[in-house]
């Protein structure tokens, strides 16, 4: 029999975090402790949240994402979990955010700062900062009209260049592109 856990009702307001896909197996036998308005449903243990839902992103004053599995599963309603120590705090002001990017698959995404995972490189910046230079990352990624104005061999080399000077460093686009 699951002990009933509940957190804090404000412990997850202002909060950025991760969640990863699980199957429903994860979920069977557990205590549907709270549902949203939207629809969410959400699950509470000693160890973690599991949250079912078809939205993610920016849910009312949060962060939550959802990484997919892989293969990445057919229904549009999704099973996340998350630790406990991964939710992490979030406001507009401080600058909790770096960018990653994935050059294999052409993604880009932000991470906070107080992830394990973070090396200390990439600049840190406000959520405001960071979606105008996801923003301009992904235009890079995906249209080449931009690159009509240099001289390379290799396009996926100068994309590269220019999104890593994006990631480590303040210059501006502007800048990076007067500098190449």
């Amino acid at each position: 029999m699951q002990k009933n856990f509940k957190p804090h009702p404000n412990s997850f307001k202002n909060t950025f975090c991760v969640f990863h896909e699980v199957l429903p197996v994860e979920i069977e036998g557990l205590k549907k402790q709270f549902e949203s308005k939207a629809g969410s449903t959400y699950y509470y243990t000693e160890a973690g949240m599991y949250r079912v839902s078809n939205h993610w992103g920016r849910l009312a004053n949060s962060k939550w994402r959802l990484v997919a599995r892989e293969p990445e599963t057919e229904s549009k309603t999704k099973i996340g979990f998350a630790n406990w120590n991964e939710f992490y705090p979030d406001n507009a002001e401080e600058k909790l955010y770096y960018i990653e990017a994935d050059f294999d698959n052409n993604t880009v995404n932000y991470q906070h700062r107080k992830n394990p995972k973070y090396d200390q490189k990439a600049i840190l910046r406000t959520s405001f900062e960071t979606t105008k230079r996801i923003k301009q990352i992904r235009n890079l990624q995906q249209l080449t009209s931009w690159a009509k104005y240099f001289d390379y061999d290799d396009i996926d080399d100068l994309r590269m260049q220019i999104i890593n000077e994006l990631i480590y460093t303040d210059k501006t686009l502007e800048e990076i592109k007067r500098e190449i």
